[in-house]
């Protein structure tokens, strides 16, 4: 019998990847949706590969009980750069309270291993923790109580920190995503001056690490447990970004530089700080 793996966020943009990736890879695949999840979204492929729980029909401890994954890929996140008040419920409850369940629902049935997303905006200035916002507050509250199972109940984790992310069938409101679609329209896109540097790693190899850390786990590899970082190595201006992306399109994007200002708490220069999984490297260097 092949591993078994538990996802959350598959009809996600990352989780779709991950999902397609771990099938590719042998693995038996089951995910943790809601009612209003688009599952429609995925590919028939996927669909007909995946066994899709429901948790808002279904506990999370029976969920955890049925799938009875060697793995448990944790994806699911509620995103925003800057939230709204009425956001703060919705933001807490995806980003803490639910991963919180699903590592009690895994410790009761005897399931300790997990792969989750981090974000680099936990890292705002540097190496010690500093959020950028909120939404990166709610994922270092995340990893605190990943810490606390680890400790008090043998949980064998890997953290992958993700930085920015592209890819086809991209459906967020993300630069890379958009700015084709406002170039058809005949429209122009107002951005910041474009002097902060970025890292953009393509979905596909995000996706590869995932998988990779977990048959790592699935292997009994306690001693790469730890946190690691997703990143191309490298960082360029959010211009040379885009001229690189015109680039490769054979077309110029239509963006107003310094039309907007930069975002408070923009990050100018993310976090070069982190380790790389062993044995992970990237396939798509076409931008960085």
């Amino acid at each position: 019998m092949g591993r078994r793996a538990l996802l959350t966020g598959v009809t996600g943009f990352l989780g779709g990847y991950t999902a397609r990736c771990l099938i590719a890879d042998g693995w038996q695949v089951a995910a943790v949706v809601r009612t209003s999840s688009r599952t429609e979204l995925l590919s028939a492929a996927v669909r007909e590969q995946i066994a899709l729980y429901d948790v808002e029909h279904m506990d999370l401890r029976e969920i955890v009980r049925e799938a009875a994954p060697d793995v448990v890929f944790h994806l699911a996140a509620y995103y925003t750069t800057t939230h709204s008040y009425d956001e703060i419920d919705d933001l807490i409850a995806s980003n803490v309270t639910f991963g919180t369940k699903l590592l009690d629902a895994m410790d009761r049935n005897n399931v300790h291993r997990l792969v989750y997303a981090r974000s680099s905006w936990q890292h705002y200035r540097g190496d010690d923790y500093e959020p950028a916002n909120l939404y990166a507050a709610s994922k270092e509250a995340f990893d605190a109580i990943v810490r606390f199972y680890e400790a008090a109940n043998c949980l064998q984790r890997i953290g992958l920190t993700l930085f920015d992310t592209y890819g086809e069938d991209d459906r967020r409101n993300k630069l890379l995503a958009v700015l084709p679609k406002i170039a058809a329209e005949g429209k122009c896109l107002a951005l910041s001056p474009g002097e902060q540097m970025v890292d953009f790693v393509h979905a596909e190899d995000v996706a590869r690490a995932f998988a990779l850390a977990g048959s790592y786990l699935a292997a009994g590899r306690t001693e790469l447990c730890g946190d690691y970082v997703v990143s191309s190595g490298t960082a360029v201006t959010l211009r040379e970004l885009i001229h690189r992306y015109e680039c490769l399109c054979g077309e110029q994007m239509p963006v107003d530089w310094g039309a907007r200002p930069y975002r408070v708490r923009e990050i100018m220069i993310p976090w070069r700080g982190g380790r790389i999984l062993p044995g992970w490297e990237r396939k798509h260097k076409e931008l960085m």
